[in-house]
């Protein structure tokens, strides 16, 4: 993460959490799918909060009540967070006073926060398991890595996966200091 991106969220926000206003564990979240950590595609939150948007199983709605102020933020990705956060919470009624413009709106749905549990897009180990970003696997196969010079090995660990948002049977993670995408078929989930 650029440190004059860290300072200009800071500049921004005064130093305080875009969603809640708290100063304590602040760190700099990207907005997924964007892949570039530029100002324009980040907020400033707490570590608490940026840890419920990536677990959503720890979802506090407690620790949200922000969300009635920063959902009218000047800056789009407070936007986009706010409004994937009501609709986790199924605030419904704040849903609909929200106006995002059509890319803004396809942005904040690219994760899937809005869709029905049928919809929503899962990642799921070998055996059934839920997988979520930072989750650590283990390879249950030898796997051809295509474009390397190496086979990763069955009973490789792989830790601190990314999903990849828009495929539930891809994560991706790292392998003898590669990163290589993987099939979720192809592993196991680590306690």
């Amino acid at each position: 993460m650029s440190v004059v991106t860290e300072k200009r969220l800071k500049d921004r926000s005064g130093s305080l959490c875009e969603i809640s206003g708290s100063d304590e564990n602040l760190v700099v979240y990207l907005v997924e799918p964007k892949t570039e950590a530029t100002p324009e595609n980040c907020i400033l939150i707490t570590k608490s909060l940026r840890d419920q948007i990536e677990n959503p199983e720890t979802t506090n709605a407690n620790d949200w009540r922000g969300l009635s102020d920063s959902m009218w933020n000047e800056n789009l990705p407070v936007q986009i967070v706010s409004w994937r956060m009501h609709a986790r919470l199924k605030n419904m009624d704040m849903l609909e006073m929200m106006y995002l413009d059509e890319d803004a709106l396809e942005w904040a749905k690219a994760t899937g926060e809005a869709d029905d549990d049928e919809g929503k897009i899962v990642h799921k180990d070998s055996n059934g398991n839920v997988l979520l970003d930072g989750d650590s696997v283990v390879l249950i196969k030898d796997l051809d890595v295509k474009g390397a010079t190496f086979t990763a090995k069955r009973g490789a660990a792989v830790h601190n996966i990314k999903l990849v948002w828009d495929d539930a049977n891809l994560i991706e993670g790292r392998v003898e200091n590669q990163s290589i995408f993987i099939l979720t078929q192809y592993v196991k989930k680590t306690k």
